[in-house]
């Protein structure tokens, strides 16, 4: 993401929302570009004052007072609240064993469409794949079948 707004609450949403490089327009264009191609070659990128701030978010959250902990693993509504009603319904679908053409069938939109908000879901609720995904969604109550 190529921007000029600096404030956590852009950074965040743009780290949550599955970005890999964050710089801001006045970055050099030497670094600009290496920016660019560093996250072409999958790489994670963020400009130091963003690094920092990221950095920072992590830190106040461990618990203790900011000893070397691992996280706790994130709560069952974790990112579920962040999906949009679309993305709900796709990830409702997901959890019932539906195909993406499936689901783009039934929803009629295309599939490229299904696919873009996959990898959202994915994203939002920070998992790998459409298991991961399943767990979260039935662990949520989300796709079992209705009595």
């Amino acid at each position: 993401m190529v921007t000029m707004f600096e404030d956590d609450e852009s950074v965040f949403a743009a780290v949550r929302a599955g970005g890999r490089g964050y710089v801001l327009k006045d970055a050099d264009p030497e670094g600009l570009l290496r920016a660019i191609r560093a996250v072409a070659e999958g790489e994670v990128l963020l400009g130091a004052g963003v690094a920092l701030r990221v950095l920072q978010q992590f830190a106040a959250v461990r618990p203790g007072n900011g000893a070397a902990e691992p996280r706790a693993r994130p709560g069952l509504a974790d990112g579920l609240d962040e999906l949009t009603p679309r993305e709900s319904e796709v990830l409702r679908l997901i959890a019932q064993g539906r195909r993406n053409r499936e689901i783009a069938e039934e929803l009629v939109i295309s599939e490229k469409t299904v696919n873009h908000h996959v990898s959202n879901i994915f994203s939002k609720l920070q998992v790998e794949d459409r298991a991961q995904a399943i767990v979260r969604a039935r662990e949520a109550g989300l796709g079992l079948p209705t009595a």
